[in-house]
């Protein structure tokens, strides 16, 4: 089976690492033996001003995930939500009441599903390919996010050439490793049977240092600096 999958993660972070906003959406293609993706695409969202409500990470997710799928024409799309694998045409309002999440979650689903319940169902209609809110259940999702992590990375090292120090936080579980001409990321979680991603990026002249978020379990801080 060939899944494209999407997931939003990385976060530009204070001095105090607090979380200023999220930067990477990425969109992958996964294939048997499903432990990296066969291709990537990323949409670098602005950490100084985004809505940490959810809602523009699922949107980018959505229309990011589409694009791409349009290009590979995979058996079905994952994306980032865990609402019970219910395919996205299908959330009218009175679906979305019967979920079994929180009263804000509801909210912020009625208000998505107003562009991408018809978004999905035009979607399937030209392609019979479902977009599927799965959540982080699926392992293309995992992969997606460890792809987020390392683009958040390549966004650093962009960055760190103009300032003079960039610090982000990095998905749950997964560490990233700069090499010449390429960043690698790897899943830390030794249960999800060794996922990894890579891409190319230009790394020459570059610093970092990785270690555990102070404030936050499970989660890594890669700080970037140019020499």
């Amino acid at each position: 089976m060939r899944i494209v999958s999407a997931d939003t993660g990385g976060a530009l972070l204070d001095e105090n690492y607090e979380p200023m906003g999220l930067i990477a959406t990425a969109a992958v293609l996964v294939e048997k033996p499903y432990r990296t993706a066969t291709l990537s695409r990323v949409k670098y969202a602005d950490p100084f001003n985004y809505d940490m409500s959810g809602r523009q990470a699922i949107k980018d997710e959505a229309l990011l995930a589409i694009e791409l799928a349009r290009e590979v024409r995979p058996e079905v799309i994952h994306l980032d939500s865990t609402i019970g694998g219910i395919e996205v045409r299908k959330l009218d309002e009175p679906t979305i009441d019967a979920l079994t999440i929180t009263d804000r979650g509801k909210e912020v689903w009625k208000d998505l599903a107003k562009d991408l319940q018809p978004l999905a169902k035009k979607f399937w209609e030209e392609t019979g390919i479902e977009i599927i809110a799965i959540g982080k259940s699926s392992v293309p999702v995992r992969i997606a996010e460890i792809y987020s992590g390392i683009y958040t990375a390549k966004w650093a090292i962009d960055r760190a050439r103009e300032e003079e120090k960039v610090i982000v936080g990095l998905p749950r579980y997964m560490s990233v490793e700069i090499r010449p001409g390429k960043i690698r990321g790897e899943s830390l979680d030794p249960r999800e049977g060794g996922l990894f991603g890579e891409i190319e990026a230009e790394t020459e002249g570059i610093g970092w240092e990785l270690y555990p978020n102070p404030l936050v379990r499970r989660y890594m801080v890669l700080e970037v600096w140019e020499e």
